[in-house]
């Protein structure tokens, strides 16, 4: 699709000139950005949102450097409450948006993440840069914030479709809540179903989550990738990704609604 997005992807090195951080909780294989963009054109699309991995810490020099020499590419960093960086500097680098992470179990935080009180701390100098924060949660956590989320003054975007629980369905309370964050408007959802459905015995079973998302607020949902697939083996076939997207879409006006004029709004 000409003027397609991918919303959530990743890129490594290569490490010779973008080494990785000391303090990491993973070390990937390289990811350069000649093969993302290669990926970008196998799925016909031409816009991507490249997310800064914590693998990298507080080094933003590979993603600067990406975003300096591919304006079609936008990025995301990760920022802690105590950052001294110019966000509205950022913003004129290409970049969007700050990512935080609050989840349950021993995920919560980690080496290179930003945390739940680093978003609420920073949210007023997000929205005075003109940035929107993107957050890293799950189901099971988000009724716990979902009132914080929905006072901020920026736009959320919740990464992974809220890291829903197929086994618990669509009327699980915090999906519930999840939906209601969208219907608001307050908040919006990355259409990334796969990581919810690896212990899934038929991948059709993320169908009813997504077709609950786009009842609720069609006009704040976009799609992401999240290519290079980290830590999952084997890895998913993306075009196989992107077309069980559209299936599941329905139509071709949804389909344009959500792989461009959503993601032109929120990152162009």
């Amino acid at each position: 699709m000409i003027g397609g997005w991918d919303c959530h992807t990743h890129v490594f090195g290569p490490y010779a000139a973008f080494p990785l951080a000391a303090d990491r909780s993973y070390t990937p294989p390289e990811a350069p950005v000649g093969t993302y963009l290669a990926h970008l054109d196998r799925l016909g699309l031409h816009h991507g949102v490249l997310v800064h991995p914590s693998a990298y810490g507080d080094d933003f020099s590979l993603l600067l450097d990406v975003l300096a020499s591919h304006d079609q590419l936008r990025g995301v960093v990760v920022l802690r409450k105590d950052t001294a960086l110019d966000l509205k500097l950022l913003r004129g680098k290409g970049v969007r948006a700050a990512r935080f992470s609050h989840r349950s179990g021993a995920g919560t935080n980690f080496a290179g993440s930003a945390a739940m009180d680093d978003l609420l701390a920073l949210a007023p100098k997000l929205a005075d840069a003109g940035l929107h924060a993107e957050l890293w949660t799950d189901c099971q956590v988000l009724p716990d914030i979902a009132d914080a989320l929905s006072a901020l003054p920026v736009p959320v975007v919740i990464d992974h479709m809220g890291g829903f629980d197929v086994h618990a369905g669509t009327d699980a309370p915090g999906f519930r809540v999840l939906l209601s964050l969208v219907e608001s408007g307050r908040a919006w959802v990355k259409l990334c179903a796969y990581r919810n459905l690896l212990n899934a015995p038929d991948f059709e079973l993320g169908r009813p989550f997504h077709s609950a998302l786009q009842q609720a607020h069609p006009e704040r949902l976009v799609w992401g990738s999240d290519w290079p697939h980290l830590r999952v083996h084997p890895e998913p076939d993306t075009a196989v990704l992107l077309t069980t997207f559209k299936a599941w879409t329905g139509s071709d006006a949804m389909v344009h609604q959500i792989l461009q004029t959503n993601p032109a709004a929120l990152y162009g």
